[in-house]
């Protein structure tokens, strides 16, 4: 009888394969390499898993893994390496799939009927680019989804990710030419000059990560040629794309794309300055400093990087306006407002000046064939910057300046109930919607503030930022009975990215169980906040989380700083505890 049971169970036990591709989220890709394993463990079969990221190749598969394979799970998005497993079934899964339950992607796998069937005759080739303002989370989350919904439909797919650390898996000439269809999920300008003739769908990064399957649908139904009017429909099909062009071209998203630009030049200069500080004390900017290493450091931060955030903020405002001719009016724009004192609001301003205006020119301004190479590298921006110069000189420049010297004067003197009454409102918006719209308005407004010497919202941003997925992670260990066993495993990876101010380790989490998951986010996040507006903290740099708490004079009020972020974290723990609904499937290690 026992030998008749170990039978039965060879017979059925499968040798499964699995691929992850993560990009930069390389912790998150062994966690789910592990759970994969616990899950092929547990249901009686074997799996080997390699893991691509940012950090390079995992436990790579050996060159003949997929002659005794029964499947392969393809997870993630980037190159894949899926001509190794020709002949073999292939299922597709979202690295958050995997974190989430393992097992069901597992189970899922082997009952896929093999891909190697006779190719679908609607097969398509689609090309596609995932970029957000930070170019951390969305960006990667997009580009699962898109991978995921393209090969469930039967597919090819590749996708480029415009991240924080630039692209990666860079579309190819012959991609693009061979491509259907190009697909862009970005919340920032993506320059398109790549794709011209070919057939682009422009969306969010939000519809890719929410329901990507529709979105490759929409794409390869509504895609039109780069350039080209959109063929005639009827008025209520008209009216909806108007109003997702306006969504995806509006203000919002060319101050995104701004501050995307910017970011870099904040974070270089306020650690060098920081840096500065430490090595020559508090008066290393002085002249009797010239000549050591701390005034080097401070010139390079203070005048260069600084000097250079609120050109890059106006000229990449105007960039996603007008595309490339927009960057000179632009960034000319951008030097006068720093020039006539009037910060981030002036570069805003001049960003949004020079982007229409040279918008305007470039379609109103008609030449020859043989001339329009002129445009773009000599009438556009001349007469871009012209008008730009002249505006912010003798209309806007002076207004506006006085305008941010009361904001800088009146933060800078906030005290008691007032500064604690802001630092609840940033903190509350940097939770209400992780990485959204809401949540990119306080993070904007407080780097701006960098530029001014405002430090207190940035810090006040930051340390609210952190609370959500580190809220979660302690809430999974304390209040285990409140989460299933997957959401607890997640909870480790939340926590890794919350110490890195990556306030989208909670979006999984909140995605399950909004009504009561986000309150409690916010308000742990709005305590935060307030006590750090309220102790007076300042944070020169406007990222990088936990560490960069050691580098001296990068923070102040240090101590009060550290017990905000922990009252918050307490708090968004304790508030899962009570809203929460106890989980009955939870078993106790």
């Amino acid at each position: 009888m026992n030998g008749e049971r170990v039978t039965a169970r060879e017979e059925t036990m499968a040798n499964m394969l699995a691929v992850i591709a993560a990009g930069d989220l390389s912790t998150q890709a062994v966690l789910a390499a592990e759970a994969l394993r616990k899950a092929a463990a547990a249901l009686g079969h074997t799996i080997q898993v390699e893991v691509r990221s940012s950090l390079g190749v995992r436990n790579t598969l050996p060159a003949g893994a997929a002659q005794g394979a029964q499947g392969v799970i393809l997870v993630g998005s980037g190159d894949l390496g899926e001509e190794r497993f020709a002949g073999l079934k292939r299922s597709a899964a979202a690295l958050d799939a995997v974190l989430r339950d393992a097992r069901a992607v597992l189970e899922q796998a082997l009952a896929t009927a093999p891909a190697q069937a006779p190719a679908r005759t609607g097969t398509k080739k689609i090309v596609a680019i995932t970029s957000c303002p930070t170019g951390i989370a969305h960006t990667f989350m997009a580009a699962e989804g898109i991978q995921q919904a393209a090969q469930a439909l039967g597919h090819a797919v590749r996708v480029e990710t415009q991240g924080s650390v630039g692209a990666r898996d860079t579309l190819t000439e012959q991609e693009i030419r061979e491509a259907d269809v190009v697909l862009i999920a970005a919340d920032t300008q993506v320059d398109l000059a790549r794709f011209a003739g070919k057939r682009v769908f422009k969306s969010g990064t939000k519809p890719a990560i929410n329901d990507g399957r529709a979105l490759v649908e929409r794409a390869l139904a509504e895609a039109q040629p780069h350039g080209a009017a959109p063929a005639p429909a009827d008025g209520v099909a008209v009216g909806k794309a108007e109003r997702a062009a306006a969504q995806r071209s509006g203000p919002y998203k060319h101050l995104m794309t701004g501050v995307s630009f910017m970011l870099p030049f904040v974070v270089t200069g306020g650690l060098l300055i920081a840096i500065a500080f430490a090595l020559g004390g508090i008066y290393v900017f002085e002249d009797s400093q010239q000549g050591t290493l701390g005034n080097a450091l401070f010139q390079i931060g203070a005048k260069g990087a600084f000097a250079l955030m609120v050109p890059a903020l106006a000229g990449y405002i105007a960039f996603s306006i007008a595309d490339r001719p927009g960057i000179t009016p632009g960034m000319v724009g951008g030097i006068l407002a720093a020039n006539l004192g009037a910060g981030f609001l002036g570069g805003i301003v001049a960003g949004f000046i020079a982007g229409y205006a040279t918008s305007f020119l470039n379609r109103n301004i008609r030449l020859h064939k043989n001339l329009e190479g002129l445009k773009p590298v000599l009438i556009l921006p001349l007469l871009g910057s012209l008008i730009t110069g002249l505006a912010m000189i003798y209309v806007v420049g002076a207004p506006v300046a006085e305008a941010l010297a009361v904001l800088s004067a009146w933060l800078k003197g906030m005290q008691g109930s007032s500064a604690i009454l802001l630092g609840l409102l940033i903190g509350a918006m940097m939770a209400f919607d992780m990485g959204g719209p809401v949540n990119k308005a306080a993070y904007a407004f407080s780097t701006g503030l960098i530029a001014s010497q405002v430090y207190t919202p940035m810090a006040a941003a930051m340390a609210a930022g952190m609370v959500p997925p580190l809220g979660i992670a302690l809430a999974t260990k304390l209040f285990a009975n409140r989460f299933t066993r997957e959401e607890r495993e997640a909870g480790n990876a939340a926590g890794i990215l919350g110490i890195a101010f990556i306030t989208e380790g909670a979006i999984p989490f909140a995605a399950r169980d909004p009504l009561r998951v986000i309150p409690a986010l916010v308000l742990g996040a709005a305590l935060t906040g307030a006590i750090s507006m309220g102790i007076g903290a300042e944070l020169k740099v406007p990222h990088g989380g936990i560490f960069v708490l050691p580098i001296p004079n990068a923070v102040t009020h240090l101590a009060g700083y550290v017990v905000a972020l922990v009252a918050g974290t307490v708090t968004t723990a304790v508030a899962l505890r009570f809203l929460k609904r106890p989980v009955s499937s939870v078993v106790t290690a």
